[in-house]
């Protein structure tokens, strides 16, 4: 089968910041290992031997980019236009309540899927082998938080809360100290000395500091799709704590982590969790790899590629079930 995997932000892979160019260079590379033929239509450029890779013009109809021989269409985001080939769309991100959903729709979570009227989803997986095998025998003694700490949902600043309610030390990877905004949202923090920032990082920088992280703190006050610093973090060896909206609670066992909103019950958990790096790192090495979400992808793409949909009825918003609760 030829997969054509159509993106249009970054370069193919990622080299900081791009969970989506993550997950598709994975898809991509697995693909390829399992016998297809795979081809990027990307902006910006695809650096690897495993597939070819056309230059995607935003400015021209997506067909006319679609070479005559692939098979399935795999989109990244919403097209604005009808795809004349078999597709599918992974939806990387929430959808706006009105905004149209197509009934090819591929969800990565089952919360973002329940969320949307819908049962069609796949869990992302990380080509691990490109991370490379972490130290689980250092010692542990700081927490993390990962993720673009500009972002008010990703609540930066309820982790450090949590984390000094633990009588802890934060590391924040994916935000600068002195960002604007820092100085209107967490001013009591950025001059804490148990607080940490350490801007952005690429994925050997993140991995020597997650060495020595105990665990991710991640208070999330929106309906995160995936999180993908979930399953890097345990990776690493890194328990995770977490709010409870939308994926985060699916992604874990209570062997590598705990989600709730109450900060309160957040910190002693930080304080008195039993922590195995072994256990997490086995743990995103079972359940969140490239190859297991690959297989899921090729159902799908057989199905279409047959000339079904994957919904019945097009996925729409469901109000009552998008109600994000904060962090107490």
């Amino acid at each position: 089968m030829h997969i054509l995997i159509v993106d249009w932000s970054g370069p193919i892979p990622a080299l900081k910041y791009g969970g989506t160019e993550r997950v598709i260079w994975g898809l991509g590379k697995c693909l390829h290992e399992l016998g297809h033929k795979v081809t990027f239509l990307v902006p910006d450029g695809f650096t690897g031997d495993f597939a070819e890779s056309i230059p995607l013009d935003q400015t021209k109809d997506l067909n006319d980019q679609i070479p005559e021989d692939v098979d399935v269409v795999h989109l990244n985001y919403p097209p604005h236009q009808p795809i004349h080939k078999p597709y599918i769309i992974t939806m990387h991100g929430n959808p706006w309540p009105d905004e149209h959903i197509d009934p090819n729709t591929v969800f990565i979570s089952r919360n973002q899927a329940e969320r949307h009227n819908s049962d069609v989803f796949v869990h992302n997986g990380l080509y691990w082998d490109d991370y490379g095998t972490p130290n689980l025998d250092k010692p542990r003694t700081y927490f993390h938080f990962l993720g673009k700490a500009s972002r008010r949902v990703k609540n930066v600043f309820g982790a450090a809360k949590i984390v000094l309610k633990a009588k802890g030390k934060l590391m924040v990877m994916g935000g600068e100290r002195w960002n604007s905004r820092n100085f209107t949202r967490g001013f009591k923090y950025i001059f804490n000395p148990n607080i940490t920032f350490l801007g952005m990082l690429d994925d050997a920088e993140k991995m020597k500091v997650m060495e020595k992280s105990k665990a991710l703190v991640f208070p999330v006050e929106w309906h995160e799709p995936f999180g993908l610093v979930i399953i890097e973090s345990l990776y690493a060896g890194c328990a995770v704590f977490c709010t409870t909206n939308g994926s985060l609670p699916e992604l874990l066992s209570p062997e590598v982590g705990m989600a709730s909103n109450d900060s309160d019950a957040l910190a002693e958990a930080l304080r008195n969790f039993k922590y195995d790096p072994q256990r997490c790192n086995s743990y995103a090495k079972e359940h969140f790899n490239a190859k297991k979400m690959t297989l899921e992808y090729l159902k799908l793409y057989k199905k279409v590629a047959n000339g079904e949909n994957l919904h019945a009825e097009n996925p729409l918003y469901i109000p009552e079930k998008n109600q994000v609760t904060p962090l107490l």
